[in-house]
């Protein structure tokens, strides 16, 4: 209150000031909230800025455990980090949703959510209402998205070397990018094996399983038409199995057992013997019944509660010629079932011959000392689905390369989606900040303003990638600018050769939708951190009715 405004009669001076104060705090406090959200949000973006690009660096991340990860790979980096703050979070929630949406960009997106933010902070230090700021946003994600599908250019999925070099450029920022010439073909026909070209319109990657194996490099990477399991062969001594009858069963081949826990007390030997050679008959007749159907290779689910198998069971099941593999874990019996044309069966009395899986052959194969694995190749009547086995000299690189084969199956997925491609290397991200900056001049007043400041947040894309190559991102930027001001809608920053050039030359190319999923994302996010004018902790809420006792919840 003004010091030449009296207090209101009754009240002491103090509690005007007082009040005064208070009032001038609670108008204060959404600007505090919405600058402490940003900035919490910038640091997320700020963390992973280095890891951008072909030239990025990777990230050391040590858990708990002491397990470590190495990787450059945004969502798993932000996965993985112990993010406190609300904000911050909705960045790592904004990675996880690129992931889901395109598999790839997952860094990008982030980085470009930082840059918007950075621009938001100087438009409110202007005084600009955040509504005004959101909506213009909104309208500048809109004609970004039509700059962007205009830039690209239709594929189509016949056209294999298009698809490798999508492929390829999403491998070449990975720790295994020198296997790119390897990984990218085998991500290409894994995906075309299990859709139909003419008619897709998505893919399942359930279809496509990847199996680790520790032992060899990621040369010995290999894609598999048809089932591959890590379990070994049970020591039946059959390790090759021609025109393989496959069947599944979730049920135990061991003596069985009460519900109960009741002590049987044997007295004699002749009890004992009876025990046992009812035991033994019991789990004959099991195994005769598989026997009788044609199976001759047997899969069989890992049980928590006792043996799946006895050695009674597979001492017959060897004698009887039937190949045995135990501890099939519960998550991948959907896959097997689709891919060999089995059916799990759950009771001995269902196990019949129409259950079964047929196959040409079933093969244990030996890795060269590395372990062995179990092939199972010709389905009689596939399911459209295909095994890649990915090796490595250890546990870190053997994931890296999961993560990386990911990424290049989800660029082919989302070619299949939309079947458009657009140019790398920075250039559609300068050619949307050039086009929305002359958008900007047809807007008037605060809009215009707002979306000149969202045109020159685009730039941080060829800054970062710049800067991480170790070139000048002021020059580099500008030249870049100039280029594509004179017409060069595909110039963009060639890292490997250190300078700009024709991007769509050097072959450097991505999906339209990864382009248009991070932008989206991003622009998303942003307006809603930008709305939060408070951040309420509420461990319990205590709601009082009236008169009557308050209620917790």
């Amino acid at each position: 209150m003004p010091e030449n405004v009296a207090p209101r009669s009754g009240a002491p001076a103090g509690a005007a000031g007082g009040r005064g104060k208070s009032a001038y705090q609670d108008r204060d406090k959404p600007a505090q909230i919405r600058f402490s959200n940003i900035s919490a949000a910038k640091a997320v973006a700020d963390a992973i800025r280095t890891s951008l690009g072909p030239k990025g660096m990777d990230k050391m991340i040590q858990d708990g455990k002491g397990d470590v990860t190495i990787t450059n790979d945004g969502a798993t980096i932000l996965k993985q980090m112990q993010v406190l703050h609300p904000a911050a979070r909705m960045l790592v929630e904004l990675s996880k949703a690129q992931d889901i949406e395109a598999g790839d960009g997952t860094t990008s997106v982030v980085i470009i959510a930082g840059s918007l933010l950075d621009s938001c902070t100087k438009l409110l230090q202007k005084g600009i209402h955040p509504t005004i700021i959101s909506e213009s946003f909104q309208k500048a994600l809109e004609k970004g998205i039509e700059i962007l599908t205009d830039m690209s250019r239709p594929v189509e999925l016949s056209d294999r070397e298009t698809l490798l070099n999508s492929a390829t450029t999403s491998l070449n920022s990975k720790v295994v990018s020198q296997y790119s010439s390897l990984l990218s073909p085998m991500s290409v026909n894994a995906v075309m094996k299990v859709i139909d070209p003419a008619t897709a319109t998505s893919v399942d990657l359930r279809d496509i399983k990847i199996v680790k194996k520790l032992g060899g490099t990621i040369d010995d990477c290999e894609l598999v038409e048809g089932l591959v399991l890590t379990q070994k062969v049970s020591n039946s001594g059959i390790t090759r199995v021609e025109k393989a009858k496959i069947g599944l069963i979730q049920f135990c081949l061991s003596a069985p057992k009460t519900d109960m826990d009741n002590q049987i007390v044997v007295s004699d030997y002749a009890q004992m013997d009876r025990v046992l050679r009812e035991e033994r008959a019991y789990i004959l007749n099991l195994v005769k019944q598989i026997k009788k159907t044609g199976c001759n290779v047997l899969l069989i689910q890992k049980s928590i509660l006792r043996d799946a198998l006895s050695d009674l069971a597979l001492h017959f099941l060897n004698k009887m010629k039937i190949m045995v593999i135990k501890d099939i874990e519960r998550e991948d019996i959907e896959f097997i079932c689709k891919t060999i044309g089995t059916k799990p069966v759950a009771h001995i009395d269902q196990f019949t011959a129409d259950m079964l899986g047929s196959a040409e052959l079933a093969e244990e194969v030996n890795l060269n000392g590395s372990g062995k694995l179990l092939k199972i190749t010709g389905c009689a009547s596939p399911g459209k689905t295909v095994t890649i086995v990915v090796r490595g000299s250890n546990k870190l690189v053997i994931e890296e390369a999961e993560r990386s084969i990911h990424d290049a199956l989800c660029v082919i997925r989302c070619l299949v989606k939309k079947r458009a491609l657009i140019a790398g290397g920075g250039a559609p991200e300068i050619e949307l900040a050039l086009r929305l900056t002359e958008y900007s001049r047809t807007l008037s007043g605060m809009e215009s303003y707002c979306v000149r400041a969202f045109a020159d947040a685009m730039e941080v894309i060829p800054s970062t990638l710049a800067e991480n190559a170790g070139l000048n991102p002021i020059s580099t930027v500008t030249e870049l600018r100039n280029r594509h001001a004179q017409g060069e809608k595909t110039a963009g920053i060639n890292v490997r050769k250190g300078g700009i050039s024709n991007i769509l030359e050097e072959l450097v190319v991505q999906p339209l939708l990864v382009s248009v999923s991070a932008l989206t994302l991003a622009t998303e996010t942003v307006r809603s951190i930008l709305k939060i004018d408070d951040v309420v902790s509420i461990s319990r809420l205590h709601i009082f009715l009236g008169g009557q006792k308050g209620i917790y919840f």
